[in-house]
């Protein structure tokens, strides 16, 4: 049975009460695609006019530079068409249904069937807005093919539920200044995870030095060469498979938690190989080149944390500051050149407990280890900003839209 299409959605800003209206894409704009003049021919290419890749549309609301461009006889001589501002670019081909707005006039390639919105019908933000049914459509039209691509014709086709002009405007004008916000905040989250990785460059020594670029004040002594056995103890997890409950006591510790820095939770019943506050949970087996192998979680809590069979647990030595040793651990070089990005990685505990690195003394150990958990603390708090505010544009798309 077909859903009935809701007339006007939840929430509305005041003093707009009139139902929309169901209209075809087409209806409301042109769809253009794009095409590509001769790469043999030196004279198409270099000129003044953007050349749009759907490589490059999905990072950005808005796009204003290509990394290529065609000249005017290249686009004479081929199926390209200007767009003008305001134009939705939407790529109709494997990766079908990334969006981004021409802020400046600009052509593109055939992986596009792109929407000019008729200004006196359809809203560039508003319609921008609603990426994930452009998409949606697009997926479910194109398939079918062996290779899937969505047509013009089928895009025009596409119906959509749209109030007048004014409420376009109104909403377009709402997720855009939301959606200025969230990459606000992400560029500050990016800013803040370069500085970290900055600071991690110069507060570790590196290329066979003794100290770091980069020290507290008041230390000068050399740092010396540890293994992972002399500063810490080694033991293994296991399974859980079992004895794992949707509402369990106790969190599994697996590479899905430790790679996602605890979101992502798995519980149990009983609790196995526990693991208590300070120590390291370590990632010892991952799939080729994965993102999993060797990332470090310090636990925060006792009687909490039950340890999975492919988690190693650290537990630093009284004189070793468990935080520098987290930070030290993480992704290190020498535990992911076992990777070979063919095979699946598995550490063992024999490489894991000969591990060398440089050390200094416990205090600046503490001063180091203070340092990074305080600027780590600053990330989540700034990624937790992120998620709510991604979370906030997702109930509003659900609740701002008729459908």
């Amino acid at each position: 049975m077909q859903t009935k299409k809701r007339k006007s959605p939840s929430l509305r800003f005041r003093g707009y009460t009139d139902d929309w209206e169901e209209r075809k894409l087409g209806e409301l704009s042109n769809i253009v695609g794009g095409g590509t003049p001769s790469t043999s021919n030196p004279e198409y290419w270099g000129g003044d006019i953007d050349w749009y890749a759907p490589a490059e549309i999905g990072e950005q609301s808005y796009v204003s530079k290509s990394k290529k461009t065609i000249t005017e006889l290249g686009l004479k001589k081929s199926s390209a068409r200007i767009l003008p501002v305001g134009t939705v670019l939407f790529t109709s081909r494997a990766g079908i249904g990334n969006t981004a707005i021409l802020a400046k006039e600009a052509t593109t390639n055939q992986g596009f069937q792109s929407i000019v919105p008729d200004q006196n019908k359809l809203d560039s933000y508003f319609i921008f807005s609603r990426t994930n049914e452009l998409k949606r459509y697009g997926e479910v039209t194109g398939a079918g093919s062996t290779f899937v691509e969505v047509s013009g014709k089928q895009m025009s086709k596409m119906s959509i539920m749209v109030p007048e002009l004014s409420e376009q405007q109104k909403i377009g004008s709402f997720f855009k200044q939301l959606d200025d916000t969230i990459a606000l905040h992400q560029r500050k989250l990016d800013l803040l995870k370069e500085q970290k990785k900055g600071f991690s460059q110069k507060m570790f020594p590196k290329n066979g030095a003794k100290i770091p670029e980069l020290r507290f004040k008041g230390f000068t002594d050399d740092w010396e060469e540890r293994k992972l056995i002399e500063v810490a103890n080694y033991r293994n997890g296991k399974a859980h498979e079992k004895d794992i409950s949707e509402d369990g006591d106790y969190i599994v510790v697996n590479s899905k938690f430790v790679s996602t820095n605890g979101l992502v939770k798995k519980y149990s019943d009983e609790m196995i190989a526990p693991l208590s506050k300070n120590e390291i949970a370590f990632v010892l087996s991952d799939v080729p080149n994965g993102r999993a192998i060797a990332r470090t979680f310090l636990i925060n809590k006792d009687n909490k944390y039950s340890l999975n069979q492919r988690i190693a647990g650290i537990t630093p030595h009284a004189d070793t500051n468990s935080y520098f040793l987290h930070s030290l651990m993480n992704r290190n070089h020498y535990f992911l050149r076992f990777d070979d990005g063919v095979s699946q990685t598995n550490l063992s505990k024999k490489e894991v407990e000969k591990w060398v690195e440089l050390y200094p003394i416990y205090q600046e150990q503490q001063k180091i280890g203070s340092f990074f958990k305080q600027l780590d603390a600053t990330i989540a708090l700034h990624q937790r900003k992120l998620d709510l505010l991604k979370e906030q544009k997702k109930g509003f798309l659900q609740t701002m839209f008729a459908k």
